[in-house]
């Protein structure tokens, strides 16, 4: 499924509803969604639960405490993510047309990362799970924040900010869709949900997708 359109506003609607977080809220969220089934939900469950999300989304969304999920439009307002306090950008459209993200266009005060990935179910995206994970965990455990985005926010970048929950906070994949979705409405296409369902199966295997 390809992003779709976001009910958005103007970007000074998404600095505005936009709090700082509270450093329990991480705990509280991986509390609240982490889930003690060892079954894997299908791809049908995992639809089903995302549909039921209220469909909702601004430009911008603090989905996890410093770390945003968005769009295009606020990717490419650098006073906006300036006023932020954004200091590292994911473009999980990189390279396309519509989303002109490089280290260029940010300059020395942004790092930059760059997925050319295509919202297309036959696109492989897993391979760039752990690499873009990395990039947001080095980012928010260095005192920074990360604006994660691709066209519209809700399928290539939402895929991502899904693998980094999973790998670096131990959430399992239905764990961490419930804590995004409380911030901001997601519907990665189906390739992507398969491809974090085999990522999910991997972790439980090892034992490393139990709630902290």
């Amino acid at each position: 499924m390809s992003d779709r359109e976001s009910n958005t506003g103007d970007a000074s609607e998404v600095r505005c509803d936009t709090q700082e977080s509270d450093p329990e809220e991480e705990i509280k969220c991986t509390r609240a969604t982490g889930d003690s089934q060892r079954e894997i939900p299908s791809l049908q469950e995992l639809e089903e639960v995302l549909y039921s999300a209220p469909r909702s989304c601004r430009h911008g969304d603090e989905v996890w405490p410093h770390l945003y999920l968005g769009d295009m439009f606020m990717s490419h307002d650098k006073f906006g993510l300036w006023q932020l306090g954004i200091t590292h950008v994911l473009n999980a459209a990189h390279g396309k047309l519509c989303c002109k993200g490089s280290d260029d266009f940010y300059g020395t005060t942004v790092k930059y990362f760059g997925v050319p990935a295509n919202d297309l179910p036959t696109f492989d995206l897993s391979p760039f799970f752990y690499p873009a994970a990395e990039f947001i965990h080095l980012a928010l455990t260095s005192g920074g924040k990360v604006f994660v985005h691709c066209a519209v926010g809700v399928s290539r970048s939402a895929a991502l900010v899904l693998a980094y929950l999973m790998l670096h906070h131990r959430l399992t994949l239905l764990s961490s869709i419930r804590c995004v979705q409380e911030k901001r409405w997601i519907f990665p296409n189906r390739g992507f949900l398969r491809q974090l369902i085999a990522l999910d199966r991997q972790l439980r295997d090892k034992g490393l997708n139990e709630p902290k």
